[in-house]
């Protein structure tokens, strides 16, 4: 199962400064992608600080479990038939594709989880405009989800320390205030909270 250790850095933007940094990828086309988290209905996969998505794009999907290392994350990614992940996501289930997934399977039960437990619990849309720069794969991010949005800019590098300074730097070239941003999850896991203790 292919892997990948993800070091990114990020930062929230104001629509402004979005619209600013939008001129620097105006080249890019614009990708939709959707990821659609998986977790059970107490969040014990969040407790146990694992995320567990499907990403659908307009003719492809992938799973990724997200596990956190010293430095970033590794990624353990699964290519998933489009058509597949559909049928998964709306059934809210992954036990049909369990023994395809066998490796993810595997880390969850180490954490003491039970995998027919997890269910999807919602998904967040977002718009992105990604390219290679010479500092680090950039990405400017529209984000949507339960009735809210914003905005991000993430960089993806290969040394933490490097990609500090070279992240540093580019915001303060393009006057952005850095703004800590949890990751996607996160943000959609705490608006989730918020939304569900407004109904109580």
């Amino acid at each position: 199962m292919p892997t990948h250790l993800e070091i990114e850095f990020k930062s929230l933007l104001s629509m402004p400064e979005y619209e600013r940094l939008q001129k620097l990828f105006s080249h890019v086309k614009p990708v939709t992608q959707t990821n659609y988290y998986f977790d059970t209905k107490d969040l014990k996969m969040r407790e146990n600080h694992l995320s567990l998505r499907i990403r659908c794009f307009s003719e492809t999907a992938e799973m990724t479990l997200k596990v956190p290392q010293e430095v970033g994350n590794l990624e353990y990614n699964i290519d998933v038939p489009l058509v597949e992940a559909k049928s998964l996501i709306e059934n809210k289930s992954l036990v049909k594709c369990q023994q395809n997934i066998s490796s993810i399977c595997d880390i969850i039960a180490e954490r003491g989880l039970t995998f027919s437990d997890i269910t999807c619990i919602g998904s967040l849309r977002t718009t992105r405009r990604e390219y290679q720069m010479s500092i680090g794969l950039a990405a400017l991010d529209f984000n949507e989800y339960l009735g809210t949005s914003d905005y991000e800019f993430e960089l993806e590098v290969e040394n933490d320390k490097q990609g500090q300074n070279d992240f540093d730097e580019f915001l303060e070239k393009n006057g952005i205030e850095f703004r800590y941003a949890r990751s996607k999850v996160v943000r959609f896991l705490d608006t989730l909270k918020h939304k569900s203790r407004e109904k109580d």
